[in-house]
C-alpha cells in the first residue's frame, strides 16, 4: 500500500473534519460583532459543550457503521440502532432544555454565572434535535466510507458549513437577535442540512452496493450481525466519546470557579476551536485505519502515515504559534476584545504538542477497533478523563490560572491515554521499542 493511496482515502476525510471544526470559528466571529458579546460567547460555549456530550454516545456512530454495514440486512440493523440512540438522547435534551434538570446542571453542578446562565436556557432549547441529526448523518456517513465513497462525505460537510455560515451571518446582519440565538440557530441549521444531504448520498449506495440480490460481505463470508454482538461492539466506542466530551463541561466547570470567569469562559471556545482544528487531521484517521487495515502487510504503511501526519501537526501548531497568524485570526477574524484574544493567545501556546499526541492516539483507537479490542479503547479514554479530573479540580483547589489548569489538565491527560493504548497494542504492532517490548505479534483476535 503506497503513501500516496492512504493519503487520497484519508484526504477527504480531513477536508470533512477541518469544514466541521470551521463552523465554530465562523458562530463564533458572528456572535463576536453583536451586543454583549463577552456573555454570550461563554453562554455560546456551554450550550455547545452540553449539547456535544449528550450527542456523544452516538459520534462513534461513525466508527461502527465503517466496520459493520457490509450489507442490507446489516445496514436496517445498524438504522434501527441509531433510531433507538436518537429517540433516547433527545430525551435527554429535552429533560435538560425544559425541566428543572437545566438548573441543576448549569446552575448547581456547572457553577455558572446568573447573567451567562440565563442565556444558555434558550440556546438548549434550539439545539433540541441536534442530536438525532447528528446520529442520522454519522451512521449514513460511516455505510459511505465502508464503501470508499469518502468525497461525498466532504461534499456533505461543505453544505452543512455553507448552511451554518450563511445562517449566522444571514441572522446577524438583518435578525437582531441576541447572540446565542443565532449561534444555536445556525448550529442546527447546519447538522439539518448536512442529515439531509447524507440520506440523498447513500441512496445510490443503497440501491447497488446493498442491493437484495447482492450479499457484500467483503473478502470472507461471516455470519449475520445481530443487535447483541451490534449493542456490544458500540457500547465501548459509546463509553469512549462520552468520557471524551465529558472532558468540556469539566473544563467549563473549572474556569466557572476560576480566576476571571466570565473572561475565561468566553475565551475558551476560541482556543477550543482552535485546537479542534489543530486536530481535524487525527479525527479523520480512525475510520482511514479501519477501512485500509486488510492484513498485516498494512500495517507499516498506515504507521508510517500516522507518524508523518503527528509530525506536520507539531509543524502546523509551531507555525500558528510563532507567526502573526494567531493575532491575526483572534483580533482580526474572530473580533475578539484586547483582553479575551490575549487570554486566547496565552492559552493556544500551551496545546503545542496536544493535536500531535492526538494522531497517535487515533491511530491507535483504529487499530484497537478494527481489532475489535474496543474495552481497551475504552479503558485508555477513562484514564484520560480521570486526569483531566484529577488536574482539573487540582487546579481549582490550588487557584491555578483558569486557561492554563485546562491546557495542563489535557496535555497531561492525552500523553497517559497514548502511553496506555501502545501498551495495550504491543502484540499488534511492531516498532522495536525495548521499553514496551514490542515486536512479538498474535493475531488481532487474541486480544482482550
Amino acid at each position: 500500500m503506497r503513501q500516496r493511496d492512504i493519503f487520497f482515502f484519508w484526504l477527504p476525510l480531513f477536508a470533512s473534519w477541518l469544514l466541521m471544526t470551521a463552523e465554530g470559528p465562523t458562530v463564533t466571529a458572528a456572535i463576536n460583532r453583536l451586543p454583549d458579546e463577552v456573555v454570550m460567547l461563554a453562554a455560546q460555549g456551554i450550550v455547545v459543550s452540553l449539547s456535544v456530550t449528550i450527542e456523544s454516545p452516538i459520534i462513534n456512530l461513525l466508527a461502527t457503521a465503517t466496520a459493520l454495514v457490509r450489507d442490507r440486512d446489516s445496514f436496517r440493523l445498524v438504522r434501527r440502532f441509531t433510531i433507538h440512540w436518537a429517540i433516547f438522547l433527545t430525551i435527554i435534551a429535552v429533560l435538560v432544555a425544559f425541566t428543572p434538570v437545566f438548573d441543576l446542571v448549569v446552575v448547581r453542578w456547572m457553577g455558572t454565572p446568573d447573567n451567562v446562565a440565563r442565556w444558555v436556557r434558550p440556546g438548549m432549547q434550539i439545539m433540541t434535535l441536534w442530536t438525532a441529526a447528528i446520529a442520522w448523518r454519522r451512521f449514513l456517513q460511516g455505510v459511505l466510507i465502508h464503501f470508499g465513497y469518502t468525497r461525498l462525505v466532504a461534499w456533505g460537510t461543505a453544505v452543512r458549513l455553507l448552511s451554518s455560515a450563511g445562517t449566522a451571518i444571514g441572522l446577524a446582519l438583518w435578525g437582531g437577535w441576541p447572540g446565542v440565538y443565532v449561534g444555536a440557530t445556525a448550529l442546527m441549521a447546519g447538522v439539518l442540512a448536512e442529515a439531509a444531504y447524507a440520506t440523498l448520498a447513500v441512496r445510490p449506495l443503497y440501491r447497488e452496493e446493498l442491493s437484495a440480490e447482492k450479499n457484500f460481505t467483503g473478502e470472507e463470508e461471516e455470519p449475520p450481525l445481530s443487535y447483541s454482538e451490534l449493542f456490544w461492539f458500540h457500547l465501548p466506542l459509546a463509553s469512549t466519546a462520552l468520557l471524551t466530551l465529558l472532558a468540556q463541561p469539566l473544563v467549563a466547570f473549572s474556569l466557572a470557579r476560576l480566576d476571571n470567569p466570565t473572561l475565561s469562559l468566553a475565551a475558551w471556545p476560541l482556543v477550543f476551536q482552535l485546537v479542534l482544528m489543530a486536530r481535524a487531521a487525527a479525527m479523520a484517521l480512525p475510520e482511514a485505519v479501519i477501512a485500509l487495515t486488510k492484513g498485516p502487510e498494512t500495517y507499516a504503511p498506515v504507521r508510517r502515515f500516522a507518524f508523518t501526519l503527528a509530525g506536520l501537526s507539531i509543524l502546523g501548531m509551531l507555525l500558528l504559534v510563532l507567526t502573526p497568524l494567531l493575532p491575526f485570526y483572534l483580533r482580526g477574524i474572530q473580533d475578539a476584545g484586547a483582553g479575551v484574544a490575549e487570554l486566547a493567545r496565552r492559552g493556544t501556546i500551551l496545546f503545542l504538542p496536544y493535536p500531535a499526541l492526538f494522531v497517535l492516539v487515533s491511530w491507535l483507537r483504529g487499530r484497537l477497533i478494527h481489532s475489535r479490542a474496543t474495552r481497551n479503547v475504552n479503558v485508555g479514554m477513562a484514564i484520560n478523563l480521570t486526569i483531566t479530573a484529577a488536574l482539573l479540580f487540582l487546579g481549582v483547589y490550588r487557584s491555578w490560572p483558569g486557561l492554563t489548569t485546562a491546557a495542563v489538565a489535557l496535555n497531561v491527560a492525552i500523553l497517559a491515554e497514548l502511553l496506555y493504548l501502545l501498551w495495550r497494542s504491543r502484540d499488534i504492532l511492531d516498532l522495536a521499542l525495548p521499553l514496551f517490548h514490542f515486536g512479538q505479534k498474535r493475531t488481532p483476535a487474541t486480544i482482550d
